[in-house]
Order: structure tokens, then C-alpha cells, then sequence
């Protein structure tokens, strides 16, 4: 048994005689506090943790049940099951959280203090009716998760992003700096890897760019995905990652790891926030310069937003052909603008014309996705960029989506198509032996969704 021996469940002079506990009053989470509490009093935490994980939740709910049955509180079979099962979260998860997080459909999950607590499903916002007992419950939540992986929170560090062991990113802030509460978002990860195929059916993309795209990775071109939060830039760039060869040797690079890869030969690279006393810290531009040194045949850089972005130019430059990244920008000629900057920052005197070449003579596609208003995401443009113009990088845009109206229900309808203009970068697909259908790029071509 996972109880300690010299002690067993009794009456807990506290007792709500008779009074009713409906689910979400003050009595019920009172009550739930206390068989929480009574519970961890009676746990044998050296049992616990040689316990498989189905005979620990068989045992916990026995235990669970007999607490609950010294409380005289009124409770339905219904709100019984739930108290039950909300203290095993308690226990083992993460509260409130835990149904949410076991839920595939749910992206995100947002709590705006302890009262309130949104989620994002099919790219759509709701509230919840799940709620914290108050802010120090929530608090516990957090130390929780953040301490797993060696972190801590408080109000001489009162931000911290952590990870869960699903993969699954999380941020947290505080007071003084959150003015009403302990706040937390998760940002969760299918765990089933999509495919191009998915996305064609979720149209997102069409048959035409997803075939045009795999030629892209195939040929190693240099790749950068912009679009706005959640837009879908890392989904886009774990499904491109599909198409590298296995044969090569793929080093990823990320503040936080959220790229699934499907090959065997894939190291992956993580960076490390400082510590307490403000040092240990290790930046992407750090790995980005450790990576060069061991042997990538591509590098694949999570998002770039900082000083990176030259370390990122010059293996594009140096011979890491096929290396992909991503940024936050809403359109391609702002994510331009943005890795200009980002190097700038740098404190790198090169004139401006000097600058851009040198970007354009790195990247050769821009992929800009969005999320619509009815939650959807697409890839609105693919554009090439084909050199300088003066002191103007020169873009041609090869396929766009055009937005044409919205219906009664909310959906966005518009139209993919190509533009007409065929890329310079696949007069060499002949030469790898990447086949393209003749009518690839006709503009007459139009896919209405």
C-alpha cells in the first residue's frame, strides 16, 4: 500500500456536517483543500515512487475515497467523481490544468490570475469554467512546474520559462510585474507529427506549393519562415524538415526544444537563461558559433530575434546550404527588415548596401504564414529573392493567397494561386534529378477554399 502503515485514514474534525458542496462553491474547494491536504499527510513518498503508474492512480483513488468518506459534506455521485479526480491532479499533475493538457485539441492554455483561464482550440479563444482556489494555489502550480526542470520563480526573479515533459512551453510572471496575479501560459505541441498531406487537407497549403516546397529542401535552398504568433511557423518547419535526407546531419537550435524531427541523425542544441546570480547563461549565437564546429550539413535555427541573425547569414553564406529558420514578422519585406536590424544591433559598421547583399546573397525564400480570423492557418505568399536592385533587395512572389470574403458562420473564403512566375532557384532541379509538374507555375491554376 502506497499509505504510511502507522497511520490510516479518520474523520477530520472539520468536517462539513451535512453542508452542501457544490462543485465550484467555497465549501467544495474547502473541502478539496483539506482531502488534498490529508492525503499527502498519509502518502508513503518512498512507495510512490517505485509504483507503476497505473497501480499509483488505483491506489491514490482508494485513498482518496477513504478520506473523502470521513467528510460528511453532501456530494452527488457526480461531483464525488470529480472531487476525486481533481485531487488526484492535485497530486500528480497539475491542478485545474491537468484535463486541459490531457485534451489533444487544446494549443494553448492561458491563465489570467487564478479566476480565469482561457484556451485556444481550432484557433479559437474560449474561457473555461476551470478556475484556482486563489492565487497561492496557482503559485504552488507553478513552482511546480518550473522546479521540475531546475528553475525558480519568485519576486527577485519573477519571470521564468520552463518546459513540461510533453514538450510543451511554458511561461510564467508574477508580482510585482503582473498587477493582478500570477499568470501562466502553456503553449502545447501536437503530439502526432503533421505531415504535408495534412496540411493540404486542412488546406492550409495547396498540391502545387506543397510540391514546390519539396523541392526547395530537397535543392537546400535557405529558408526563412515569417508569420506572426501562432501562425504556424514551427508546425511549417517540422513539416519541411521531412523531406532532409537522412543521410545528413541536422543540428537544431532553440530556446526552447519544440521541433520534432524525423530523421535518425538530428542533435539538438538548447539554450541555457542564467542563474540566479545572472550568469551561466548560453545564447543561441553562442550554439549557432559551438554548431559550426560540428559538422552540420544543415542547422536549423528554432526562431532567430537577436544577435544571431549574423552568425545565421554566415553559415548561410559559408557553405550550409539548406538551412531554415523563422521569424516574427507579418509580412516578407518586414522580415527582411527585421534580420537587417537584427544585425545592425550587432554593432556591425557595414554600409547599408553592403548590408542587404549580403542578406540577399544568404536567403533565397521567404514563407510567410498566417492565422486567419476563423482560427485557420495558411501560407499566404512564397516569394523568391533574386538579388539587389540598387539598394533595394528584390523580391518576385511565385505563389499568394488571396482573401475574398467571409461567410455567415465566420470562415474565410479565398483562392491560391500561382502568379506566373517562374523562380530562377529551379533551373537546377533538373540537375538533382527533382521533378516539378510542367504546369506548376500557371497562373490560371486557381485552388478556391
Amino acid at each position: 500500500m502506497m499509505w504510511k502503515k502507522h497511520q490510516e485514514p479518520h474523520r477530520h474534525d472539520g468536517g462539513l456536517k451535512t453542508e452542501s458542496c457544490a462543485s465550484g462553491s467555497p465549501q467544495y474547494f474547502d473541502l478539496k483543500e483539506r482531502i488534498h491536504t490529508r492525503v499527502i499527510e498519509l502518502m508513503d513518498m518512498s512507495v510512490v515512487a517505485t509504483l507503476d503508474p497505473e497501480r499509483l492512480k488505483g491506489e491514490l483513488t482508494a485513498l482518496i475515497e477513504q478520506v473523502l468518506a470521513q467528510e460528511s459534506a453532501l456530494l452527488n455521485t457526480r461531483e464525488r467523481e470529480q472531487l476525486v479526480q481533481e485531487v488526484q491532479h492535485e497530486v500528480l499533475g497539475y491542478g485545474p490544468l491537468e484535463s486541459l493538457l490531457q485534451d489533444p485539441t487544446i494549443s494553448d492554455v492561458l491563465v489570467n490570475t487564478a479566476k480565469q483561464i482561457y484556451i485556444e482550440r481550432a484557433g479559437k479563444l474560449e474561457l473555461t469554467s476551470k478556475q484556482f482556489r486563489n492565487d497561492t494555489h496557482l503559485r504552488k502550480i507553478i513552482d511546480k512546474i518550473v522546479s521540475a526542470v531546475g528553475r525558480r520563480i519568485d519576486e527577485s526573479s519573477p519571470m521564468v520559462d520552463a518546459r513540461l515533459p510533453d514538450g510543451s512551453r511554458v511561461n510564467a510572471i508574477i508580482p510585482p510585474l503582473a498587477i493582478d496575479g500570477p499568470i501562466l501560459s502553456i503553449r502545447r505541441f501536437s503530439r502526432d507529427l503533421l505531415h504535408l498531406k495534412d496540411l493540404e487537407k486542412r488546406k492550409s497549403v495547396t498540391p502545387e506549393i506543397g510540391e514546390l516546397l519539396r523541392g526547395i529542401v530537397l535543392s537546400r535552398r535557405n529558408v526563412l519562415i515569417s508569420g506572426g504568433t501562432g501562425s504556424g511557423k514551427t508546425t511549417l518547419l517540422n513539416v519541411l524538415s521531412e523531406f532532409i535526407p537522412s543521410s545528413e546531419r541536422v543540428i537544431t537550435i532553440e530556446d526552447s526544444a519544440e521541433l520534432q524531427l524525423r530523421q535518425d541523425h538530428v542533435v539538438r542544441l538548447e539554450t541555457r537563461p542564467p542563474n540566479i546570480e545572472g550568469k551561466g547563461e548560453i545564447t543561441q549565437r553562442e550554439l549557432l558559433r559551438n554548431s559550426l564546429r560540428m559538422r552540420p550539413d544543415r542547422i536549423i535555427l528554432g526562431e532567430v530575434r537577436g544577435a544571431e541573425a549574423l552568425d545565421m547569414l554566415q553559415a548561410m553564406n559559408t557553405g550550409h546550404d539548406g538551412s531554415l529558420t523563422t521569424i516574427h514578422a507579418s509580412a516578407a519585406r518586414d522580415a527582411l527588415s527585421r534580420v537587417e536590424t537584427m544585425v545592425a544591433m550587432t554593432g556591425l559598421n557595414l554600409p547599408t548596401k553592403a548590408l542587404r547583399h549580403y542578406i540577399s546573397s544568404a536567403l533565397n525564400i521567404i514563407i510567410q504564414v498566417a492565422r486567419l480570423s476563423d482560427g485557420n492557418r495558411k501560407i499566404v505568399s512564397l516569394q523568391e529573392i533574386v538579388g539587389m536592385e540598387q539598394e533595394v533587395i528584390t523580391l518576385q512572389e511565385i505563389f499568394c493567397f488571396e482573401q475574398t470574403g467571409i461567410d455567415e458562420h465566420g470562415c474565410v473564403h479565398g483562392r491560391f494561386k500561382a502568379t506566373g512566375v517562374r523562380p530562377r532557384f529551379v533551373d537546377g532541379f533538373k540537375a538533382l534529378g527533382i521533378q516539378l509538374s510542367p504546369n506548376l507555375f500557371d497562373p490560371f491554376h486557381v485552388h478556391e477554399v
